[in-house]
């Protein structure tokens, strides 16, 4: 099932929260400084273990102080045109999450809208990769509960529209 809703993610009470994170996972802007600054400094801690993560793929840590159990770090691709596997990157780092929560047995996921900030992925053609991708996934587990959690009006449209 998929749900969708205009808030800030770190106020997700679920299973897992995604991070739309940079490639050293140790906080940035944006969503990722958000979480960080809510889970607190063991997030931080936690985060310096993992030994970083690439563009595609996908990391767990603790939740801490949010009100998701888990957080769920993904790197997404910096829009460069559109010419260096930017959609492919995409979809595999929506992918990637929902594999990593599918292993752990979990039945919700809340997912930002990865990419769209400082890395510049057109926001439609962004919505159109996330929604695809996930509901490819939950053809074969319709158990898994998704959120797409957008902040900004322009996001939140972009899905509505597809949903």
């Amino acid at each position: 099932m998929i749900h969708l809703s205009r808030s800030d993610i770190v106020d997700f009470q679920g299973d897992a929260i995604v991070n739309a994170a940079n490639p050293t996972l140790l906080g940035g802007g944006g969503v990722d400084g958000a979480i960080h600054r809510a889970a607190g400094r063991e997030l931080y801690e936690e985060c310096k273990l993992l030994g970083g993560c690439q563009p595609g793929d996908a990391k767990v840590s603790k939740g801490y102080r949010l009100k998701a159990r888990y957080v769920i770090h993904t790197v997404g691709p910096v829009w460069k045109g559109g010419g260096h596997d930017e959609a492919e990157i995409l979809a595999s780092a929506y992918r990637r999450c929902l594999e990593l929560a599918l292993e752990m047995n979990l039945s919700s996921i809340a997912f930002p809208n990865i990419s769209t900030g400082v890395y510049g992925f057109p926001k439609p053609l962004a919505a159109q990769i996330a929604v695809a991708t996930v509901k490819e996934i939950l053809e074969s587990h319709p158990e898994l509960e998704v959120h797409f959690i957008c902040f900004d009006i322009e996001n939140y449209r972009e899905y509505e529209r597809l949903l």
